[in-house]
């Protein structure tokens, strides 16, 4: 039985009592000439983001969905040998020789030659830019797989990553060869790029929008949440992080420079600027409508700020908040005005880090309001956001190891 490897980019792996224990992300295998290589196992992903190997001699079965696997699986975290290749890291979108025409590789097949023997033995191939003509040839019908080549772009790599979250398809990015991590970020769409790159370590981030063209990578941190571009921008030379600022747009940039503007660790450094703002007189049917949005995170979801107009940080004067709980309970007419929680108050920019997780446990909240001294809403600070500032400054490098 063929298995196209592209294919299993996030398939679930089981262990023997039907538990799951991962996802694989890659498949490792070592080339040999003109001889089929050989695959020595898969690459899982356990968590916390930990990548182990899987060796092909314990895969008890491959179905649509789900790798079962025999015996322990071994924690420690996978590292690529010299001779060793990932085989949708690495061999995917390369230009390969085909009876003699150039094509690019979408996808290759392994499958079980002897028991516990697994090689790839098939190619998939197509023509041009646009996968015109696709073709399967066996392994010694191509050539060029041991050539190392200047732009081997990403689409293959790209599609079979792309129904992975945000996180996932960093910590994938995160272990690939530097070359490889460029050619499929500036493959990226822009908003794309932006959520992977939210999710990176600032070393990864800062390589990698250094390789950006200035107004591309305008563009991307456009694209990222404010508090995010702050936080990459704060890490980047000053001369660097001016001029991106300088070709942002300037309603984009506006907020992002009032981040900056206040101590990284304080309320105003670690708060969003984009939290759920509505008037007194819009429903609880409207603000439900608001927080299903798909791209608010749970937390910022997780409360309505009411403010007079307008509507955008800096806001007119703060009225209060209520919480998805309550709106649930109360009919969709009623006014936002009559479901404000009187207990909850607002804190100031100033709120050191301390201070404001002291706050959020102290009210059992995942949110709160951030007012200025003129008594308008400028953001709320999240408890995600506490967590990026608690945990230890290299906690994305862990979770990437």
């Amino acid at each position: 039985m063929k298995i196209f490897v592209a294919r299993l980019a996030g398939t679930s792996v089981f262990d023997p009592a039907g538990d799951p224990i991962g996802r694989i992300r890659d498949v490792v295998a070592g080339l040999r000439g003109t001889r089929p290589p050989s695959v020595h196992g898969m690459v899982v992903e356990v968590q916390p983001r930990r990548r182990v190997f899987l060796p092909m001699t314990r895969v008890r079965g491959i179905e649509a969905g789900a790798v079962v696997f025999t015996g322990k699986l071994n924690v420690r975290r996978f590292v690529k040998r010299a001779s060793e290749t990932l085989v949708i890291g690495e061999m995917l979108d390369l230009t390969v020789t085909v009876d003699g025409e150039p094509m690019t590789v979408y996808d290759v097949a392994m499958e079980e030659t002897k028991p516990s023997v697994w090689e790839i033995t098939k190619v998939a191939a197509y023509r041009g830019r646009r996968r015109r003509e696709p073709r399967i040839a066996a392994w010694d019908e191509v050539s060029g797989f041991d050539v190392l080549q200047k732009d081997q772009g990403a689409a293959g790599l790209i599609a079979a990553f792309e129904s992975m979250r945000p996180a996932d398809m960093a910590s994938a990015l995160h272990e690939l060869p530097g070359k490889r991590r460029v050619e499929i970020a500036r493959a990226l769409d822009d908003d794309r790029l932006a959520d992977v790159l939210e999710e990176l370590p600032p070393r990864d981030q800062i390589g990698i929008l250094g390789t950006l063209e200035p107004e591309r990578a305008a563009d991307v941190l456009e694209e990222m949440g404010p508090d995010d571009a702050a936080d990459l921008l704060h890490d980047l030379p000053e001369e660097q992080a001016s001029q991106l600022l300088a070709l942002m747009e300037p309603q984009e940039a506006a907020p992002v420079r009032r981040l900056l503007s206040y101590p990284t660790d304080t309320a105003g450094g670690m708060m969003t600027t984009e939290p759920v703002i509505l008037p007194p007189s819009a429903t609880v049917a409207e603000a439900l409508a608001h927080i299903r949005h798909k791209d608010l995170t749970p937390a910022v979801a997780a409360q309505v700020y009411v403010t007079r107009p307008p509507n955008e940080t800096p806001t007119g004067p703060y009225l209060g908040v209520t919480h998805f709980q309550r709106l649930l309970r109360d009919p969709p007419s009623t006014l936002l005005g009559a479901v404000l929680d009187p207990s909850i108050d607002p804190i100031r920019p100033d709120f050191t880090l301390p201070d404001v997780a002291f706050y959020l446990a102290s009210y059992n909240l995942v949110a709160a309001p951030v007012i200025d001294e003129l008594g308008r809403l400028v953001g709320a600070v999240t408890v995600d956001d506490v967590l990026d500032h608690m945990l230890p400054a290299d906690w994305r490098e862990r979770a990437h190891p």
